[in-house]
């Protein structure tokens, strides 16, 4: 079709296409860039893909000190720029956390918080890690050809944690896959509300259920990967940020950048971008705390996906259309989709409860018996986020608060 001769139709909403979001990956960064960034960044890949051996052997933070300085202008295109962000991201959390969260330090190195600074600039991101790294980016195929299973993936960066923090991450990376169907129900739920087709609809509530049903089967292979010691007393310091966090309580100076410090969130399950989108989609409103604190981790998604989400709000309510159409069919089916949505979120406390909440009080014990013992306070498991998620949140108060009010979008008969 030529421009301008004025046969030429609106884009269709909400084509997925728009937002960085793909039928075939979702949300996760399609085929992330595994190999090396350009030849200048060298220090970069050589520390990153030594982090975990250089953070438990406590040589990562005089490695970054003799890190030059490198400019970010040889970075090009969304695949570099993730990457780096990626590098840096992991680089800096080790940096951060290396001493446990008694040995914090005040300000980011500048040859660190500079780029890092940049490339989250280029990217829309925090200069933090966040989920859209940790977990979008972070993956990689064992055999190119083989499929995105978690015998046939690995991670493009670690920190310590072993097949524990692997375990953690692909098992997210399988959740984000299993909520691929569901993105594309989003799409066509919105269009058919707006042309009002209803068989279409019912079509794409019930693919939405399904989708969230084995997003919380993906959940539970959480058991079979990671380990809940390993995850509470190793790995999960390395994901806390420096905003309402008690060990960092004035924030983080990013040298060069801003004499002032900086409050970043962790990386969080809040800062997913499908749960946002089947909120909105629902109609499902959280209380205003919860809903505060869910806005706010809106900031830690790639811009596009932020936009996406945004999207759907602003669409006709799917919610008001359902109860005004007296169709028992999508009654029933908008209440799966729900349902489906309050088990998923009933079933992260059960993992909460059993990778923290249980955790935390065997770590607990364990220090206590090992204060008996005199010992070096390395290597202590933390304490400062026993009753917080790392994305900073009261976590029970907030999981079960967003638990009940999903719950509460049920439609009545």
């Amino acid at each position: 079709m030529e421009p301008g001769d004025g046969s030429e139709e609106p884009p269709l909403p909400l084509a997925l296409v728009r937002f960085q979001l793909s039928e075939e990956y979702g949300s996760l960064l399609p085929e992330p860039l595994v190999g090396q960034l350009p030849a200048p960044y060298g220090p970069w890949m050589e520390i990153a893909h030594d982090l975990p051996q250089l953070i438990t052997s406590h040589q990562l933070r005089s490695r970054v000190h003799q890190m030059p300085q490198l400019s970010t202008r040889h970075l090009h295109g969304r695949e570099e720029l993730h990457l780096a962000h990626l590098v840096l991201g992991f680089i800096t959390m080790g940096y951060l956390w290396q001493e446990g969260e008694e040995g914090t330090v005040k300000v980011l190195p500048r040859n660190l918080a500079v780029p890092f600074w940049e490339v989250s600039q280029a990217l829309g991101l925090p200069p933090i890690l966040s989920h859209a790294d940790f977990v979008l980016a972070n993956w990689k195929r064992k055999n190119p050809n083989g499929p995105l299973e978690i015998d046939n993936l690995d991670t493009i960066i670690a920190l310590p944690g072993g097949e524990s923090l692997r375990g953690f991450i692909l098992v997210t990376l399988l959740v984000e896959k299993a909520a691929v169907p569901g993105f594309k129900a989003i799409v066509e739920a919105v269009r058919a509300v707006l042309q009002l087709d209803e068989e279409t609809l019912h079509r794409a509530l019930q693919e939405l259920a399904e989708a969230i049903r084995d997003m919380s089967k993906a959940l539970k292979r959480m058991h079979d990967h990671v380990d809940p010691a390993v995850f509470y007393t190793v790995i999960r310091i390395f994901l806390s940020g420096w905003k309402d966090n008690p060990a960092m309580p004035d924030g983080l100076i990013y040298e060069g950048v801003s004499d002032e410090p900086m409050e970043y969130s962790g990386g969080s399950a809040a800062q997913s971008t499908v749960l946002h989108a089947f909120d909105e989609l629902l109609g499902i409103r959280h209380s205003e705390e919860s809903a505060a604190f869910l806005h706010r981790m809106r900031d830690y998604m790639p811009p596009a996906h932020r936009a996406f989400v945004e999207e759907i709000h602003r669409a006709p309510s799917l919610r008001q259309h359902v109860l005004s159409s007296g169709d028992t069919r999508l009654h029933v089916a908008f209440n799966q989709c729900v349902s489906a949505l309050a088990d998923f979120r009933s079933y992260h406390i059960t993992i909460v409860t059993k990778y923290i909440t249980i955790a935390a009080a065997k770590a607990k014990a364990g220090r206590a018996e090992q204060g008996t013992k005199s010992g070096s306070s390395i290597g202590k498991p933390p304490s400062a986020l026993e009753a917080k998620g790392t994305g900073g949140s009261h976590i029970f108060s907030f999981l079960k608060s967003i638990r009940d009010t999903t719950r509460e979008g049920l439609i009545s008969a």
